[in-house]
This record gives structure tokens, sequence and C-alpha cells, in this order.
């Protein structure tokens, strides 16, 4: 099933078009027909994907880079207003699309899967994709992740279904109309868009009511912000509430998850039927995850044994507890956590599954908002870690805000016990890393700036 491509987006400039959300999209148009350009700070192996599906990307920001016909300039939040492609596409009269927008235009017409929630979005749409894809059925799909090689986020295929990572941070995820929901969790976070708890519930049943009548909202029995969500939409009368969880009560309920390694066992109680079936990636959270996974298929028809057999199929998404390799006996793991809750999750996991090993992070904190709101309490997630080293804030979209620094973090992780030291320079950190590092260990480069660099780095070093 191929839909059309909208007038709009016949030939569409992205800003940003490097991005994990924007080429995605800028993916699926080129696939669809459409004649895609955009820019982005720097080249990269995505913009490089994506040059081979027809896309022109420039490097850097200017004016020239707009073409006289393009229907449409596509940004996200993170364009600043002053960006010089915005006034040329101001100058020319060239409609400027949020990217939420545009994705809800390609959902248009097809079957959608919408995943939300704080944490495990992305996971929990590639488990999906991979899954559907396994069985045959070929849907769409926009990540905020690779699967495996750069510019695996996203895909146009033939099939109905369209399963789309649904961002909350900026409210973007109220412009979709989704057959399927999932809410995995629900808590405070983004705080440049969310001044408190109850704006965060506000927008998740916002998010709910956009749901097709008929449609199904599946949502953690477990989770506290989740729980309330479903208090909220209960009454909702279009929608159909299916909760997933170990909670006795219930209607999707994990009775066991067996750790395996780097992998775990989950078994469910589903249709009043016992179903066990393999999660290819380790911890609790990455396994109720699958169960959501598989809740969502089912409400689209999907018969639950062939799901989950299907969903044995995951191994993973780049920087989701990525193996990126191992020398002088050492493994080096990537964690996308920059969350608390994530922090936490991810080490409890890495905990679980390496026995005697010592563990190290190299964390670096993501947003100096995020780090104001929420700074102590990844100190206190460090603590689980054997050893750690902060580097710098990374700023991302944001302006530095005063007397917030990693310190805050640093100071939290060393009241809970934990050993940890600041580093400021980000180039040290292999040789840091091989100073402490011994045969056996575990080094976790967590966070979701560009500390995922500093892999294959500390890999060499150790090599050497």
């Amino acid at each position: 099933m191929t839909p059309g491509l909208p007038t709009a987006m016949e030939r569409p400039h992205f800003i940003g078009i490097g991005g994990a959300g924007m080429s995605g999209i800028a993916k699926i148009l080129a696939q669809r027909g459409a004649r895609v350009a955009g820019s982005d700070a720097r080249d990269s192996e995505t913009a490089a994907a994506l040059r081979a599906h027809g896309a022109t990307v420039h490097i850097g920001h200017a004016p020239g880079h707009v073409a006289d016909d393009a229907t449409c300039v596509v940004v996200s939040s993170a364009i600043r207003a002053d960006n010089p492609e915005l006034a040329r596409a101001a100058e020319l009269g060239v409609p400027v699309v949020h990217r939420s927008d545009a994705l809800a235009a390609l959902m248009d017409g097809l079957r959608p899967i919408a995943v939300a929630g704080t944490h495990g979005k992305t996971t929990t749409t590639s488990m999906l994709a991979v899954s559907l894809s396994a069985l045959g059925l070929d849907p769409s799909y926009a990540i905020g992740g690779d699967l495996d090689a750069p510019g695996s986020n996203a895909h146009h295929g033939e099939g109905d279904i369209f399963v789309a990572e649904a961002d909350e941070s900026d409210r973007s995820f109220h412009k979709y109309a989704p057959q399927v929901a999932i809410v995995l969790n629900s808590e405070l976070d983004h705080h440049a868009n969310y001044a408190s708890m109850e704006e965060i519930h506000d927008s998740f049943e916002t998010f709910v009511g956009k749901i097709v009548p008929g449609g199904t909202l599946v949502v953690s029995a477990d989770q506290e912000g989740a729980v309330e969500l479903t208090r909220r939409v209960r009454d909702l009368s279009s929608v159909n509430v299916v909760t997933y969880g170990e909670t006795e009560t219930a209607d999707v309920r994990v009775l066991k998850i067996t750790p395996r390694g780097l992998a775990g066992e989950v078994t469910v109680l589903i249709g009043g039927k016992l179903l066990t079936f393999t999660v290819s990636v380790p911890g609790r959270h990455y396994a109720l995850n699958a169960v959501a996974a598989l809740a969502a298929g089912v409400a689209l028809g999907i018969p639950a044994h062939n799901l989950a057999s299907a969903l044995g199929k995951y191994t993973g998404v780049k920087r989701r507890l990525q193996l990126k390799g191992e020398a002088a006996g050492v493994q080096v793991i990537d964690s996308y956590a920059h969350h608390p809750t994530e922090m936490t999750a991810d080490l409890e996991a890495i905990r679980g599954a390496a026995g005697d090993s010592r563990i190290l992070v190299v964390f670096q904190p993501h947003l100096f908002s995020r780090t104001q709101e929420l700074g102590k309490e990844m100190g206190q997630a460090l603590a689980l870690a054997d050893a750690s080293v902060v580097l710098d804030i990374y700023p991302a979209r944001e302006d530095p805000l005063p007397g917030v620094t990693s310190e805050i973090i640093v100071t939290a992780a060393r009241a809970a016990n934990a050993d940890v030291n600041a580093e400021h320079d980000k180039s040290a950190v292999p040789d840091v890393i091989a100073g402490m590092a011994k045969p056996g260990d575990l080094v976790l480069t967590m966070g979701a700036g560009d500390v995922t660099d500093l892999g294959p780095a500390i890999l060499a070093r150790l090599a050497n």
C-alpha cells in the first residue's frame, strides 16, 4: 500500500536533516518519490545514507541552500528562530512545517501505532518495526535511533501499518491520530516545556484523546504516571484501554521475567493463555517494553503467539545497551540513558547481567535544564556503578544556566558514597578509563549527547 505524496511534501527542505527524527521523515519521503533536500551542521553517516536515497544534503546552514521551488521547509523544535534558512523561506513565501506535521501527513491513510512515554519509546518502536517486518507485514516506521546501519531509523513499507515514535518533549505528539497508542510511562522531564507533573498529565491525556474512535490505548499498569493517565481516560467510550505489567489487575499480566545473561525470557498471561518468549536484550524494563509491543500488535489483530515469536528477532537498537566491542578483556557498552530513571534501569540491567564484573561509567549530562532539575537524582543513580567519570553538560539546543554544571551530579553522587570524578576534557577520557579498567570490567558510555563517540576511542586506547 503506497499512500499518495502530499503536494506540500513534493520538494521539502529539512533544516537539521541529519537529526534522528528529521532524517527518518526525509528518508520515507525520498522513498515515496519526493525530491528531498536539506542541511545539517556537520556531515555524518546519516547524511551519506540520505544521499544514497537521492536526497541533496548541504553541510552548514545558508540561505542559498533553500531552493526557489521548495514546497515546504521542515523544522524541529531544536531549530532556532534566527536560522538563515528560515529567513530565506520567509522571503520565498515557502510554508514552514514542523516535523510532527510532516510525520502526521506520512501516516495518513494507514493504521498508525504511536509509541509514547518518557522512557523506552525508541526501543519499543524498534521492537514493533522488527517483529512486524519479520512477520512479512512490511510496516512503515520512523524511529528515534538506528536499528543497525546509519539511516536504518525509518522505512517506507508496502503494508498498511505505520509505527512511529511519538515525542512528548514539545507536545508534538498531539498531532497524531493513531489507531493504537502506547504509553509506557509518564514522568516529569523536558523542564523547558513542562512546569509541573500536572502539565505532563494533561499533555498525555490530550495525546490519548487523539486516538481514532474505536482505537486502543496500551498503557502500563505499574508506573505511577501511567496509572494516573489510565484513571483519567477510563471513561473515554471511544477508546479501548488495555493495561499491561506485573500488577495483578493488568489486562496483559507479566508473570515472570527471567534473566538469561545479556537477554531475558518473559512469561505473560494474555487473552487467558500463557505465553513465554525471549527478549534478546537485558533488563526487566526492556522485557516490559516487549510486552507493550505485544499488546499493541494484538490490538491490531495480529495473533499473540506469532508476534511473540517475532519479537525474539529484535536484537537491540544503537545506543540502547549496545555492545561496542572488547579490548584487553574489557567490554565497552553504549547507553543513551540521560534521565535518572533510565540510568537506574540500564545500570540495574547491566548489574544483573555482569555478575561479579566491575561497572565503570562515563556519563555526560544532557541539557542544563534537566541537570538543574534532576542532577541530584542522576548522581544517586551513578552510585549503582563501581566508579564513574562525569563530563561537562552537553547543551544540545540550550544556552547555559547560571550555576548549573555537572558538579551538581558529582556532589550528589559523592553524597551517596559513589566513587565519582569530574572530567572537563573529553579527549582525556580514554586515558582515564585505561588507567581505571581491569580485565573483566564493563565500561558504559552513557548519555544522549556525543559521549557515544568515546566508545571506539576507549577501545583503541585499551587495545594499545
